[in-house]
Protein backbone atom coordinates (compact mmCIF):
# COMPACT_ATOMS: atom_id res chain seq x y z
CA UNK A 1 0.00 0.00 0.00
CA UNK A 2 2.64 2.73 1.51
CA UNK A 3 5.93 2.38 -0.86
CA UNK A 4 7.89 3.80 1.76
CA UNK A 5 7.65 4.44 5.93
CA UNK A 6 6.44 7.88 5.71
CA UNK A 7 2.70 7.25 7.47
CA UNK A 8 1.28 9.28 10.05
CA UNK A 9 -0.92 6.96 12.22
CA UNK A 10 -4.28 8.01 14.14
CA UNK A 11 -5.48 5.91 16.71
CA UNK A 12 -9.20 6.34 18.45
CA UNK A 13 -11.30 3.95 20.60
CA UNK A 14 -14.01 4.30 17.73
CA UNK A 15 -14.97 7.22 15.15
CA UNK A 16 -14.26 10.66 17.96
CA UNK A 17 -10.68 10.89 16.49
CA UNK A 18 -12.68 11.68 13.05
CA UNK A 19 -13.23 14.93 14.75
CA UNK A 20 -9.55 15.48 15.22
CA UNK A 21 -8.76 14.09 11.55
CA UNK A 22 -11.10 15.91 9.95
CA UNK A 23 -8.55 18.90 10.65
CA UNK A 24 -5.46 17.08 10.06
CA UNK A 25 -6.25 16.35 6.77
CA UNK A 26 -7.39 19.84 5.69
CA UNK A 27 -4.19 21.26 7.81
CA UNK A 28 -1.74 18.79 6.68
CA UNK A 29 -3.47 17.10 3.24
CA UNK A 30 -0.23 16.08 1.81
CA UNK A 31 0.60 13.47 4.40
CA UNK A 32 -0.10 9.54 4.37
CA UNK A 33 -2.49 8.63 7.45
CA UNK A 34 -3.30 5.27 8.38
CA UNK A 35 -6.72 5.61 10.67
CA UNK A 36 -7.24 3.13 13.47
CA UNK A 37 -10.83 2.87 15.48
CA UNK A 38 -10.80 0.36 18.02
CA UNK A 39 -14.59 0.52 17.72
CA UNK A 40 -15.13 -3.06 18.91
CA UNK A 41 -14.46 -1.91 22.56
CA UNK A 42 -15.32 1.88 22.68
CA UNK A 43 -16.11 3.53 24.82
CA UNK A 44 -12.73 3.52 27.07
CA UNK A 45 -14.29 6.45 29.08
CA UNK A 46 -15.92 3.48 31.82
CA UNK A 47 -12.79 1.04 31.35
CA UNK A 48 -10.10 0.90 33.95
CA UNK A 49 -6.70 2.56 33.79
CA UNK A 50 -5.27 -1.46 32.91
CA UNK A 51 -7.53 -2.63 30.03
CA UNK A 52 -7.32 1.27 28.60
CA UNK A 53 -3.63 0.83 28.91
CA UNK A 54 -3.52 -3.08 27.06
CA UNK A 55 -5.91 -1.60 24.58
CA UNK A 56 -3.91 1.21 23.67
CA UNK A 57 -0.57 -0.63 23.67
CA UNK A 58 -2.12 -3.16 21.15
CA UNK A 59 -2.93 -0.58 18.58
CA UNK A 60 0.27 1.04 18.88
CA UNK A 61 1.89 -2.15 18.27
CA UNK A 62 -0.26 -2.64 15.33
CA UNK A 63 0.33 0.80 13.56
CA UNK A 64 3.92 0.39 14.05
CA UNK A 65 3.70 -2.94 12.35
CA UNK A 66 2.43 -0.77 9.35
CA UNK A 67 4.99 1.80 9.06
CA UNK A 68 3.88 4.43 10.41
CA UNK A 69 6.56 6.86 11.55
CA UNK A 70 4.72 8.82 14.59
CA UNK A 71 1.55 8.27 16.15
CA UNK A 72 -1.35 10.23 17.56
CA UNK A 73 -3.70 9.07 20.05
CA UNK A 74 -6.34 10.97 18.81
CA UNK A 75 -8.73 9.50 22.29
CA UNK A 76 -8.46 11.80 25.11
CA UNK A 77 -9.71 8.69 27.77
CA UNK A 78 -6.30 6.86 26.46
CA UNK A 79 -4.35 9.98 26.04
CA UNK A 80 -5.30 10.74 29.54
CA UNK A 81 -4.65 6.97 31.34
CA UNK A 82 -1.85 5.15 29.05
CA UNK A 83 -0.32 8.03 27.08
CA UNK A 84 2.07 8.50 29.79
CA UNK A 85 3.25 5.31 30.81
CA UNK A 86 3.46 4.49 26.78
CA UNK A 87 6.11 6.95 26.64
CA UNK A 88 8.16 6.47 29.19
CA UNK A 89 7.73 2.67 29.96
CA UNK A 90 6.53 1.11 26.46
CA UNK A 91 8.41 3.00 23.75
CA UNK A 92 11.78 3.41 25.28
CA UNK A 93 11.62 -0.61 25.85
CA UNK A 94 10.31 -1.74 22.41
CA UNK A 95 10.21 1.14 20.47
CA UNK A 96 13.46 3.77 21.25
CA UNK A 97 13.18 6.54 19.40
CA UNK A 98 9.75 6.20 18.32
CA UNK A 99 7.43 9.10 19.41
CA UNK A 100 3.31 8.68 20.48
CA UNK A 101 1.55 12.08 21.16
CA UNK A 102 -1.80 12.41 22.81
CA UNK A 103 -4.33 14.74 22.25
CA UNK A 104 -4.56 16.73 25.94
CA UNK A 105 -1.44 18.86 26.15
CA UNK A 106 -2.48 21.29 22.89
CA UNK A 107 -6.18 21.97 24.45
CA UNK A 108 -4.62 22.47 27.91
CA UNK A 109 -1.88 24.73 26.77
CA UNK A 110 -4.52 27.04 24.24
CA UNK A 111 -6.51 27.83 27.93
CA UNK A 112 -3.29 27.78 30.13
CA UNK A 113 -1.81 30.50 27.56
CA UNK A 114 -4.93 32.55 27.60
CA UNK A 115 -4.65 35.57 29.79
CA UNK A 116 -8.44 35.97 29.07
CA UNK A 117 -9.49 33.32 30.93
CA UNK A 118 -10.52 33.16 34.39
CA UNK A 119 -13.39 30.11 34.72
CA UNK A 120 -12.83 27.20 32.52
CA UNK A 121 -15.35 23.96 32.10
CA UNK A 122 -13.98 21.06 31.16
CA UNK A 123 -16.16 17.84 30.07
CA UNK A 124 -15.05 14.20 29.45
CA UNK A 125 -15.56 10.58 29.91
CA UNK A 126 -15.51 9.39 33.29
CA UNK A 127 -11.66 8.13 32.89
CA UNK A 128 -10.53 11.62 32.10
CA UNK A 129 -12.40 13.90 34.59
CA UNK A 130 -11.32 11.40 37.38
CA UNK A 131 -7.24 11.56 35.89
CA UNK A 132 -7.38 15.19 36.75
CA UNK A 133 -5.29 15.48 33.77
CA UNK A 134 -6.45 18.60 32.39
CA UNK A 135 -6.36 20.19 35.57
CA UNK A 136 -2.84 19.42 36.35
CA UNK A 137 -1.48 20.63 33.17
CA UNK A 138 -3.71 23.88 33.13
CA UNK A 139 -2.39 24.64 36.38
CA UNK A 140 1.30 23.67 35.85
CA UNK A 141 0.57 27.10 32.98
CA UNK A 142 -1.74 29.19 35.36
CA UNK A 143 -2.33 28.49 38.93
CA UNK A 144 -5.06 31.01 38.99
CA UNK A 145 -7.50 29.74 36.55
CA UNK A 146 -10.41 27.59 38.32
CA UNK A 147 -11.26 24.65 36.56
CA UNK A 148 -14.46 22.96 36.55
CA UNK A 149 -15.26 18.88 35.46
CA UNK A 150 -17.65 17.02 34.18
CA UNK A 151 -18.34 13.63 33.28
CA UNK A 152 -20.62 13.10 30.52
CA UNK A 153 -20.14 9.23 30.03
CA UNK A 154 -23.59 8.53 27.87
CA UNK A 155 -22.68 10.80 24.77
CA UNK A 156 -19.90 8.55 22.96
CA UNK A 157 -22.02 5.60 23.11
CA UNK A 158 -25.29 7.99 21.91
CA UNK A 159 -22.10 9.81 19.06
CA UNK A 160 -21.05 6.26 17.94
CA UNK A 161 -25.17 5.37 17.18
CA UNK A 162 -25.37 8.06 15.20
CA UNK A 163 -27.97 10.44 17.54
CA UNK A 164 -26.11 13.14 17.76
CA UNK A 165 -29.44 15.37 15.88
CA UNK A 166 -32.17 13.43 18.05
CA UNK A 167 -33.69 15.47 20.65
CA UNK A 168 -32.67 12.60 23.06
CA UNK A 169 -28.67 13.48 22.80
CA UNK A 170 -29.80 17.13 23.46
CA UNK A 171 -31.21 16.45 26.38
CA UNK A 172 -28.81 14.71 27.43
CA UNK A 173 -26.40 17.03 26.68
CA UNK A 174 -27.75 20.02 28.09
CA UNK A 175 -28.77 18.03 31.20
CA UNK A 176 -25.01 17.62 31.72
CA UNK A 177 -23.51 20.75 30.69
CA UNK A 178 -25.84 22.76 33.05
CA UNK A 179 -23.82 22.46 36.47
CA UNK A 180 -21.19 24.13 34.20
CA UNK A 181 -23.23 26.70 32.48
CA UNK A 182 -24.67 28.02 35.88
CA UNK A 183 -20.66 28.65 36.70
CA UNK A 184 -20.74 31.38 34.17
CA UNK A 185 -17.31 30.18 32.34
CA UNK A 186 -14.85 32.02 29.98
CA UNK A 187 -14.40 28.94 27.96
CA UNK A 188 -15.31 24.98 27.77
CA UNK A 189 -13.25 22.55 26.61
CA UNK A 190 -14.43 19.61 24.64
CA UNK A 191 -12.67 17.42 26.47
CA UNK A 192 -13.40 13.70 24.22
CA UNK A 193 -13.13 13.78 20.51
CA UNK A 194 -16.51 12.23 19.75
CA UNK A 195 -17.86 15.69 21.76
CA UNK A 196 -16.60 18.22 18.93
CA UNK A 197 -19.37 16.44 16.81
CA UNK A 198 -22.06 17.95 19.28
CA UNK A 199 -19.73 21.46 19.08
CA UNK A 200 -22.62 23.49 17.65
CA UNK A 201 -25.37 22.39 20.22
CA UNK A 202 -22.84 22.78 22.82
CA UNK A 203 -22.30 26.36 21.59
CA UNK A 204 -26.19 27.30 21.79
CA UNK A 205 -26.21 25.81 25.88
CA UNK A 206 -23.36 27.28 27.18
CA UNK A 207 -23.96 30.76 25.24
CA UNK A 208 -22.02 33.49 23.59
CA UNK A 209 -20.52 34.49 26.35
CA UNK A 210 -18.78 31.00 26.64
CA UNK A 211 -15.77 30.12 24.12
CA UNK A 212 -15.59 26.86 23.32
CA UNK A 213 -12.86 26.05 20.76
CA UNK A 214 -12.95 23.45 18.03
CA UNK A 215 -10.51 20.71 19.32
CA UNK A 216 -9.52 19.87 15.73
CA UNK A 217 -8.21 22.58 14.42
CA UNK A 218 -5.82 23.75 17.68
CA UNK A 219 -4.42 19.79 17.90
CA UNK A 220 -3.88 19.97 13.78
CA UNK A 221 -2.19 23.17 14.53
CA UNK A 222 0.07 21.91 17.03
CA UNK A 223 0.98 18.94 15.03
CA UNK A 224 1.61 21.41 11.78
CA UNK A 225 3.72 22.77 14.95
CA UNK A 226 5.92 19.42 15.87
CA UNK A 227 6.41 18.31 12.19
CA UNK A 228 8.34 21.71 11.75
CA UNK A 229 10.46 21.23 14.69
CA UNK A 230 11.14 17.58 14.37
CA UNK A 231 12.69 16.82 10.72
CA UNK A 232 14.72 13.44 12.34
CA UNK A 233 10.97 11.95 12.00
CA UNK A 234 11.56 12.22 8.52
CA UNK A 235 7.73 12.23 7.44
CA UNK A 236 7.34 14.58 4.00
CA UNK A 237 4.68 15.13 1.73
CA UNK A 238 3.70 12.72 -0.85
CA UNK A 239 2.92 13.81 -4.31
CA UNK A 240 0.24 11.25 -4.22
CA UNK A 241 -0.69 10.84 -0.68
CA UNK A 242 -2.68 7.65 0.40
CA UNK A 243 -4.97 7.67 3.65
CA UNK A 244 -6.29 4.21 4.75
CA UNK A 245 -8.84 3.47 7.50
CA UNK A 246 -9.49 0.48 9.85
CA UNK A 247 -11.70 -0.76 12.32
CA UNK A 248 -11.95 -3.69 15.13
CA UNK A 249 -15.61 -3.62 13.93
CA UNK A 250 -18.65 -3.37 11.85
CA UNK A 251 -17.09 -1.88 8.19
CA UNK A 252 -20.69 -0.89 7.21
CA UNK A 253 -21.40 1.15 10.17
CA UNK A 254 -18.00 2.82 10.29
CA UNK A 255 -18.07 4.06 6.48
CA UNK A 256 -21.53 5.60 7.07
CA UNK A 257 -20.95 7.22 10.41
CA UNK A 258 -17.68 8.07 9.03
CA UNK A 259 -18.49 9.45 6.15
CA UNK A 260 -20.85 11.52 7.77
CA UNK A 261 -18.40 13.32 10.52
CA UNK A 262 -15.70 13.28 7.93
CA UNK A 263 -17.58 15.31 5.09
CA UNK A 264 -15.95 13.29 2.49
CA UNK A 265 -15.94 9.16 1.03
CA UNK A 266 -14.15 6.74 2.77
CA UNK A 267 -12.89 4.13 0.16
CA UNK A 268 -10.23 2.32 1.62
CA UNK A 269 -11.24 0.66 4.58
CA UNK A 270 -10.88 -2.91 6.38
CA UNK A 271 -11.24 -4.65 9.12
CA UNK A 272 -8.68 -5.66 11.61
CA UNK A 273 -8.20 -7.86 15.04
CA UNK A 274 -6.06 -6.47 17.39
Amino acid sequence: MFSNKNIIGVFDSGLGGLSVFKHFLKTLPQYNYIYLGDNAHVPYGGKSKDVIYEYTKEAIDWLFAQGTNLIIIACNTASAEALRRIQQEYLPKKYPGQKVLGVIRPLAEAAGQNKKLHKVGIIGTRATIDSNVYQTEIKKLNKKIKVYQISAPLLVPLIEEGWTHKPEAKNILKSYLQPLKVKNLDALILGCTHYPFLLTETKKIMGKHCLVPNTGDIIARSLKNYLTRHPELKLKPSARPIVKFYTTDDIKQFKKLGEKFLGRPITRIEKIKL
